[in-house]
């Protein structure tokens, strides 16, 4: 029996080295692959009940297969159990526990069998091919790959790795970007994810690091670590930003991307359907370097709020519609390069402001301090920007301005200072009138005109401050106290100062 089950088995083996070195899997994963096939036609022509092995000698290739049985005191299912004294007539030394294992003859695979072996060894080997293709592309996300188009549908392009198969998805591909059956394919290894179905690898010619990865194959000194990308910014297949720096000052970063005659960005250019690219030098003062990302366009002036990440820009007249972009995509893929919102005015809507600025200023002290337009001109022109400076600065910094003396500066203070009181009186009267708490309003860093602001927003007991977030203060577009100059620090300092309460309880446990 045994020569019988030996003479066609090398040939087995030579299917599974064939197969493991075609699917590029283990041999072993192959012919285990195998047994369940054999196991599964065994259960299929003994009985699905039955506990049936098969084993593959590794060298051999000689097929074993058995029926497995449990020895047991009380048996509960026969045709996997047998009792003690059944099992103790055969070899006395068995006991509760011990496994009696029982040949059964070889095999003739059936048409059937021979089919169910065929799928569960194509499944199996199936299995293995996708766990050993997410080994190899697990750790490869934000690598450059090549590949050939292998179909599409729908847009969806699905490409061939050699070693496995990915997916370039229409939203990640450059607009008016086609593919063929068959064509060559460069993309971005974007991510690699295990799903029911096996790991999927998606790929993206769109994403910003796509660019950056495309730039590190053409410029060696990229690739060497001597220019360093520092940001990308991408309208795919129109227009792209990208800023970078030289840890080497005798290397220009700008030159060297570009390339002899721009031989090295037209590569990149190509490869991305005539993506127009602006190179940046980077700067490590943001008001630099977001002048920089403006190119072409001239700038003139620029105002940097670090704190709301916000940054104002003058631009000549003439230069508007050229810091602007065609349909914003200048000043869009400026703000991405840098991270800072840009707002952009000509000189004339600055000076327009400004004088905007002054005119409202002016007023301002002449209300609160009851003088005339030239004594509150004077004081806007100094730099004096509210009524709170002019009450608390040294009586000589006032006397410094020319027409101002001792008993003017001295008036002025007193004027200010009066009017602080009152306005404070008429803030907390009104304060009180909203229903906010005293609790709220002794919290450090909340002035009057801020509770005011508080209370029209319904935020009136600790609870109710307690409960948000810094940036439901200080947010420019839709923050209770937007209008103040209040930073994000300062905001989380007053909200943690208003939950303080809650946990008053606990230190005392």
């Amino acid at each position: 029996m045994e020569q019988a089950i030996a003479i066609p088995r090398m040939e087995l083996l030579q299917v599974a080295d064939a197969v493991a070195r075609e699917k590029s899997i283990d041999r072993d994963e192959v012919l285990t692959a195998m047994e369940q096939a054999i196991q599964k036609a065994g259960r299929s022509k003994y009985g699905h009940e039955h506990d049936i092995r098969a084993n593959i000698d590794r060298k051999t290739g000689e097929i074993r297969l058995t029926r497995v049985r449990e020895v047991v005191e009380t048996v509960e299912n026969e045709a996997t159990q047998i009792p003690v004294t059944w099992a103790q007539k055969r070899d006395p030394n068995l006991k509760a526990g011990d496994l009696i294992v029982d040949e059964l003859p070889p095999i003739d695979f059936g048409r059937i069998a021979a089919q169910t072996a065929k799928q569960v060894i194509v499944q199996k080997v199936r299995e293995s091919e996708r766990k050993r293709q997410f080994e190899e592309f697990k750790d490869r996300k934000s690598e450059i790959i090549n590949g050939l188009v292998k179909r599409v549908e729908f847009g969806n392009v699905t490409v061939d790795l050699g070693r496995g198969e990915a997916l370039l998805r229409r939203d990640e591909l450059l607009p008016r970007e086609t593919f063929r059956n068959g064509d060559r394919v460069r993309a971005l290894i974007m991510d690699v994810r295990e799903e029911p179905r096996g790991p999927q690898i998606f790929l993206s010619r769109t994403h910003p690091q796509f660019m950056a990865k495309l730039f590190a194959q053409e410029v060696p000194e990229i690739y060497d670590g001597i220019i360093e990308i520092k940001a990308v910014a991408r309208d795919p297949g129109s227009r792209a930003k990208i800023g970078v720096v030289s840890r080497d000052s005798g290397i220009d970063p700008v030159g060297a991307c570009v390339g002899m005659r721009g031989s090295r960005v037209q590569a990149v250019v190509q490869e991305l359907q005539g993506e127009k690219i602006d190179i940046i030098p980077w700067s490590q003062d943001p008001a630099t370097f977001v002048v920089n990302a403006l190119a072409p366009a001239e700038v003139s002036k620029v105002v940097l709020d670090e704190d709301s990440g916000r940054i104002e820009v003058v631009v000549p007249d003439d230069q508007l519609s050229l810091a602007i972009g065609r349909r914003g995509q200048n000043v869009r893929l400026a703000s991405q390069l840098t991270g800072f919102e840009i707002d952009i005015l000509t000189e004339a809507q600055e000076s327009e402001r400004r004088q905007e600025e002054f005119r409202t200023r002016s007023q301002m002290f002449m209300d609160a301090l009851d003088v005339d337009d030239v004594i509150a001109h004077l004081l806007v022109t100094e730099g004096f920007t509210s009524v709170e400076e002019v009450a608390l600065v040294p009586t000589e910094e006032l006397t410094s301005i020319e027409g101002f003396d001792e008993d003017v500066a001295s008036e002025l203070k007193a004027r200010a200072q009066a009017w602080l009181e009152a306005e404070s009186e008429r803030l907390t009267a009104k304060r009180k009138e909203l229903g906010v708490e005293d609790a709220v309003a002794e919290i450090q860093g909340l002035t009057p005109a801020m509770l005011v602001a508080l209370g029209e927003a319904g935020v009136k007991t600790l609870d109710d401050l307690a409960d948000l977030a810094a940036d439901e203060l200080t947010d420019q577009k839709d923050g209770i106290l937007k209008s103040f100059e209040l930073g994000l620090d300062d905001a989380n300092a007053i909200i943690m100062a208003a939950r303080a309460h809650w946990f008053d309880g606990e230190d005392k446990k």
